[in-house]
């Protein structure tokens, strides 16, 4: 049985990698650490199809390691003790060049038993540690395992890199190259794939599937169009759970639709969506989208990230809904979220600015002597517990971060400031 394309394409040495030139490019971090042989731990997190495995695979083949694979889905701490121990052989052994590399895929799934396990191995060096994941690794990897392994991002591949990708399919796979190809637009067929390489493959494999071996093999736009309209669920369906409908669940909750809320909902439930994957999303929108307008919303966001670790499915879809009708209903305001980008963009510009020496604690005589604490007025020993001050660093008085939106909960805090401070 013939293998699919993406697997007859999956690269083999870093000259065939295509995308991620900011971690494999010349000079990079990567590629100066392949090229020198020592590869430090590391994870790779990116969304499916941009070679997250591969890079993997390439970094062991060039470095000339054992190679190693678990899947966090199907592997236990058994497994990974047994692993490790093969490893420790490996790195005794006088035909082993480098140190064993231990790929984990999707290590976000693995849990935090399963994760110390992994500690002492990469502590003492027994193994490199590559670990892929679609998720935020702050989110899902314990913090022992992150001061271990360095985080690179990896990004979807853009309309140059997927070309690339096409021309590479059509004149070096055995099976395209022998076809009669005609393109004649990759519009459809690049905005289908979504920075995936995985994906426009996939696509490419269903084209040539489903063309006769002596027509000729067209693509362009309506063809590839009805051709993904006739497999719907042909083609990755994780990554699409995971990018295209949680983004329609997102922006529904964020324009006030909770039925559309609930039905991206439910198609992400029947779809097999990890509970916790959604029940993130809703902590991080309660604060970006609906915010000071409403500040229960993060608490009954983060009560049902709690309440779904506890029930799981089936009964996690009641307070996943409960949570999407109200944050949909919600007020909506990101002022919070626009003050802590504009404060960090302004930090970037101005760098490590002072702290006002009325500011500083002064924990020891020769701290008091240099005036550190020195006229601090203390808020509560004054009417209304406020008194008006400088809080802001030399040079940057005066500095607005925080523009309240119009809600009635903002208008409040903004009323209660134009008291305190005046209008700024």
């Amino acid at each position: 049985m013939q293998a699919p394309l993406a697997e007859r394409l999956r690269p083999t040495n870093i000259s065939e990698y295509i995308g991620q030139q900011h971690l494999v490019g010349p000079d990079s971090i990567l590629r100066r650490m392949i090229e020198s042989g020592n590869v430090a731990s590391f994870i790779l997190w990116g969304p499916p199809g941009v070679g997250k495995t591969t890079l993997a695979k390439i970094i062991a083949v060039t470095t000339e390691s054992p190679f190693y694979t678990l899947s966090a889905v199907h592997s236990g701490v058994k497994e990974v003790r047994e692993v490790i121990d093969r490893c420790k052989a490996d790195a005794r052994s006088m035909f082993s060049k480098g140190r064993p590399i231990l790929f984990i895929d999707e290590i976000h799934r693995f849990n935090k038993s399963q994760q110390d396990s992994l500690l002492g191995a990469v502590e003492s060096g027994i193994i490199t540690l590559i670990g892929a994941t679609t998720e935020n690794p702050s989110f899902e990897v314990i913090r022992p395992l992150l001061s271990r392994a360095q985080v690179y991002v990896l990004k979807p591949l853009e309309e140059p890199e997927l070309n690339q990708l096409l021309q590479r399919a059509l004149t070096v796979d055995p099976v395209l190259k022998e076809r009669k190809v005609t393109v004649k637009s990759t519009k459809a067929l690049f905005r289908f794939s979504g920075g995936d390489a995985r994906k426009l493959l996939n696509i490419l494999d269903l084209v040539e599937q489903s063309t006769s071996p002596t027509e000729e093999m067209i693509i362009d736009d309506e063809v590839i169009t009805n051709r993904l309209q006739e497999n719907p669920l042909a083609y990755d369906k994780e990554g699409e759970m995971h990018y295209d409908i949680i983004s329609a669940f997102i922006k529904s909750i964020r324009g006030s639709d909770p039925d559309a809320a609930v039905y991206w909902l439910a198609r992400m439930i029947e779809g097999g969506e990890a509970p916790e994957f959604i029940a993130r999303r809703l902590v991080i929108l309660a604060a970006e989208d609906i915010g000071l307008a409403n500040p229960n919303a993060l608490l009954l966001a983060n009560a049902t990230f709690d309440t779904i670790h506890k029930i799981g499915w089936p009964e996690g879809r009641i307070p996943l809904a409960e949570c999407a009708v109200y944050l949909a209903t919600s007020p909506k305001s990101n002022s919070a979220y626009l003050s802590i980008d504009s404060a960090l963009a302004f930090v970037r510009q101005t760098g490590n600015l002072p702290v006002p020496l009325h500011l500083r604690n002064a924990p020891t005589g020769l701290m008091k002597e240099l005036d550190y604490g020195k006229n601090y007025k203390y808020a509560h020993d004054y009417p209304g517990h406020f008194v008006r001050q400088q809080f802001l660093p030399d040079g940057a008085e005066g500095q607005i971060f925080w523009h309240p939106c119009d809600n009635t909960s903002e208008e409040r805090m903004k009323a209660l400031q134009e008291i305190r401070w005046g209008k700024k």
